[in-house]
């Protein structure tokens, strides 16, 4: 009789090997994770200037956060852009467009983890590399170039930068269940592109991607934090700042953590229903 614990890492092994292949496979395109760094160098630049002027203008938001958080925050968002669920999964857009979608109703697996693992393989090797080139740039090169006012400065300390790392594993897990979401989309409208143009424009306001939370009203702050999009960036950075601390840094935790559980039971069932209406397309 085999231990209770090989029988449980067998049921895994095939979603460890879903997320360690994607993730490999993703890996090999340097060029496009070195032209991404390039990018958002160059657009996380112009923002930090933006917010320069701004600051210089009295329209900071006094103590809601100040500019070199404001500065650090822009280089965190432009080193986790690829964290952002921009839209579904090109691999199931691609295998629903052709009918291979048809094989992951075959396989002896539980389609929706082996999805998720997939998708989570894709997503954690596209940040990686930029988030790493980023900080170097940011937190390395600037500072060395003199420009350190203008760099990614540190955590508030190293409590905060174990709870950052935390909230970053849940934002990769949150992340995932929402690109699931409009991965069950696609399959069910058969096209993913129109569900891609919705997706954008909500990520891009309420992450805190274009602007930090904290600097939006302050009669829109309660509602803002507690809106799933925020544990994406937005709470990840408040406790890398320590502006999460305590009793409120388990609170953000758990708040990443529940919407987590909310949506991957969401996308669970959403899932198994597209399936068995599913009409193949391709031959």
């Amino acid at each position: 009789m085999r231990p209770a614990h090989a029988g449980a890492a067998a049921r895994w092994r095939p979603y460890a090997a879903a997320f360690s292949s994607r993730f490999l496979q993703m890996l090999q395109y340097r060029s496009a994770a070195l032209a991404g760094f390039v990018t958002q160098c160059w657009w996380g630049g112009i923002k930090v200037m933006v917010l320069a002027a701004f600051y210089a203008g009295g329209q900071g938001g006094g103590s809601a956060m100040p500019l070199a958080q404001a500065i650090t925050y822009t280089w965190i968002a432009q080193g986790l852009l690829a964290l952002l669920p921009w839209g579904g999964d090109p691999e199931v857009a691609q295998a629903v467009r052709t009918g291979a979608v048809a094989y992951d109703r075959l396989r002896p697996v539980d389609a929706y983890a082996f999805w998720f693992a997939r998708t989570a393989g894709w997503i954690a090797a596209r940040v990686l590399p930029r988030v790493a080139l980023m900080l170097g740039f940011s937190a390395v090169a600037l500072p060395l170039a003199g420009h350190a006012e203008w760099g990614w400065q540190p955590p508030a300390g190293a409590l905060a930068g174990v709870l950052f790392a935390a909230s970053l594993l849940l934002a990769l897990w949150l992340s995932t269940a929402l690109v699931m979401l409009l991965n069950v989309a696609a399959t069910a409208a058969l096209d993913a592109r129109g569900i891609n143009a919705f997706a954008v424009p909500a990520v891009v306001v309420l992450s805190g991607n274009l602007l930090p939370l904290a600097l939006m009203p302050d009669a829109w702050q309660a509602a803002l934090l507690v809106q799933p999009l925020a544990g994406l960036l937005d709470i990840p950075v408040r406790l890398y700042f320590g502006r999460l601390a305590g009793w409120d840094a388990l609170g953000g935790l758990a708040l990443q953590a529940f919407w987590v559980a909310a949506l991957v039971t969401l996308g669970r069932v959403a899932l198994a229903r597209t399936l068995a209406r599913l009409d193949i397309q391709g031959g």
